[in-house]
């Protein structure tokens, strides 16, 4: 029996579009080919629908002590806001963005086919509308789109929705009741599926490297699954599930290519933050990235975006995010080489946590996928195993880089473990030794002979930094006051100082008592560069036989990260 598009229906419906992509990701996954063929196209509409589902599930919860219930503006805000900080990938963030342009529409006061009354409109023109802006705000979102991909799929289902609107299906036309907007909103999201799911099936004939493969648009599959649950949440009629992979046998032959020439190897990170910046921020943003790569997508509003690029420089993306506002949430993948139509799994990855956005470029740069570490956020054991998913390996080393994660990142790797994959957690407890690590991985050594190199490597790495004091306390160099800079080593405070050159000398001096070969510095977002000069001329002076070598850490807890190797 149909029902009003209220918030119930919106819970039920993220319900079952994460089931269906649940059902459905390993064959979506597999029929990844476009814009890069690395096979995880299903999984990341996966996981930023689960996103949408907590946030949803967050305000029903917000309400289950009061005799209250969500209202539909709440309940389509919080799906679409959910997305947004949960979007994964080309697709995933798309569909995001067509989510919120849906809640735009489904939000606005007074307007729609909630529960407590009559309809200010008839809720098939409701739906159309909902689904016309959703593809608006999606293809603008991107910088170049492409025809026979998720945004035609999108349309498709826009524009047969509007259809049936405009002939007035359904019988609602007197707007006077529940029932008739409810029969209206059935009529509108069958027709949405279907126009989608004819759209879907024609995108070999008009994207290039879909019709050589010989398979449909991976997200514009994802996406039709995301409609049908949509229909069942409405209408209470499950469509017919379709096979992901499935081409019709009478298209056409591919008679153009697209405007991508797909025969390159494309470039090699995917770099995915999100961001708080104004629109005029944005603006530059997107002007900086588009010369940079390619698949950029940003999506959002209101000051909250989400940023999606293909590039070779990942550290100059993440560096364009912070002159144009505060990245945060960092995700730099390393794309991997890709065989026929889908990325084949890598025999070995490094998953290395990061505190700052400096190092993620540097580390991904190294071939690592990166996860970043916020002060006063560490990643959750979730993130890291979805990180070592993303590395697509059959053999990953976990570098938490954090005494403080060690816990975090066993549990990660436990669950990796029982997902198949050979996990090595290396205990390194500070970014320097994670550094060190990975400069002496070889991916073509043997799995054990790798992990006993780099673990060696990160042993030989004495580690410090210097953190400001936040409170009068005892530390084993004795008392401190709060603003004194502490020069912590191996984790123990050792020297307590007031200027930041002078304390980076005296502990320094104490680490190379004992010898070193290679000193290396990561320098916070706000130290500048005359430290690292004095610093590197205090070493050289001192110790002729040292070597030492700089980085920029970015935005990180402490101002300077210093190592001895």
């Amino acid at each position: 029996m149909p029902q009003t598009l209220d918030a119930a229906a919106v819970r039920t419906w993220c319900s079952l579009a994460l089931d269906a992509l649940g059902r459905d990701r390993e064959e979506i996954d597999a029929i990844n080919v476009y814009p890069v063929a690395d096979g995880d196209t299903g999984t990341n509409l996966y996981l930023t629908v689960e996103s949408a589902v907590q946030a949803v599930e967050a305000v029903f919860d917000a309400h289950a002590t009061g005799t209250s219930v969500p209202d539909l503006p709440d309940a389509v805000r919080a799906m679409a806001h959910g997305a947004l900080i949960g979007a994964r990938g080309n697709s995933g963030t798309i569909l995001a963005q067509l989510l919120r342009g849906m809640a735009e529409v489904l939000g606005e006061d007074g307007a729609g086919t909630g529960a407590g009354g009559g309809a200010a409109e008839d809720g098939g023109d409701h739906l159309a509308r909902a689904l016309r802006r959703a593809a608006q705000l999606a293809r603008e979102a991107v910088a170049h789109p492409v025809e026979g991909t998720i945004l035609t799929v999108a349309a498709a289902a826009a524009d047969a929705a509007a259809r049936t609107a405009g002939d007035g299906a359904g019988g609602a036309g007197d707007g006077a009741g529940g029932d008739g907007a409810a029969y209206g909103s059935d009529a509108a999201v069958h027709a949405a599926y279907a126009g989608a799911r004819v759209a879907l099936d024609a995108t070999p004939g008009q994207l290039a490297v879909l019709g050589r493969a010989g398979v449909v648009d991976a997200g514009g599959r994802g996406l039709l699954a995301v409609l049908a649950a949509l229909v069942e949440a409405v209408t209470g009629d499950a469509p017919a599930r379709v096979a992901p992979g499935a081409r019709p046998h009478d298209l056409p032959a591919v008679v153009e290519s697209c405007d991508t020439d797909d025969s390159s190897p494309g470039p090699a990170f995917e770099v995915i933050y999100l961001l708080e910046a104004d629109d005029a921020g944005i603006d530059r943003l997107r002007r900086r990235l588009d010369a940079l790569g390619d698949s950029l997508v940003v999506v959002g509003g209101d000051g909250l975006w989400n940023v999606h690029v293909h590039v070779d420089d990942a550290g100059a993306a993440v560096e364009a995010g912070v002159e144009a506002g505060r990245p945060y949430r960092i995700r730099i993948t390393h794309f991997g080489a890709a065989v026929g139509h889908q990325r084949e799994r890598a025999q070995r990855a490094v998953v290395a946590v990061v505190p700052g956005e400096g190092l993620a470029g540097l580390c991904a740069e190294a071939g690592a996928t990166t996860v970043l570490a916020r002060p006063g956020e560490p990643p959750a054991s979730g993130e890291l195993v979805e990180a070592i998913r993303r590395a697509h390996a059959h053999e990953v080393v976990l570098l938490p880089n954090d005494a403080e994660l060690r816990h975090t990142a066993a549990a990660a790797a436990e669950q990796a473990r029982a997902e198949g994959i050979r996990v090595a957690l290396i205990p390194t407890r500070a970014a320097v030794q994670g550094i060190a690590a990975l400069a002496v991985h070889e991916p073509d050594r043997r799995f054990d002979e790798d992990v006993v190199a780099m673990t060696s490597a990160a042993g030989a790495t004495r580690y410090a930094e210097l953190a400001v004091a936040e409170r009068q306390s005892w530390t084993m160099a004795g008392i401190c006051q709060a603003g004194d800079l502490l020069g912590l080593i191996d984790g123990d405070v050792a020297v307590i100082g007031t200027e930041l050159a002078a304390t980076a000398e005296s502990v320094l001096d104490r680490m190379l008592s004992a010898g070193g070969e290679l000193v290396t510095l990561v320098l916070g977002e706000d130290v500048p560069d005359t430290l690292a000069d004095r610093l590197e001329r205090y070493v050289r002076d001192g110790h002729l036989a040292v070597d030492t070598v700089v980085y920029r850490g970015g935005r990180q807890s402490v101002p300077l990260l210093i190592g001895v190797e």
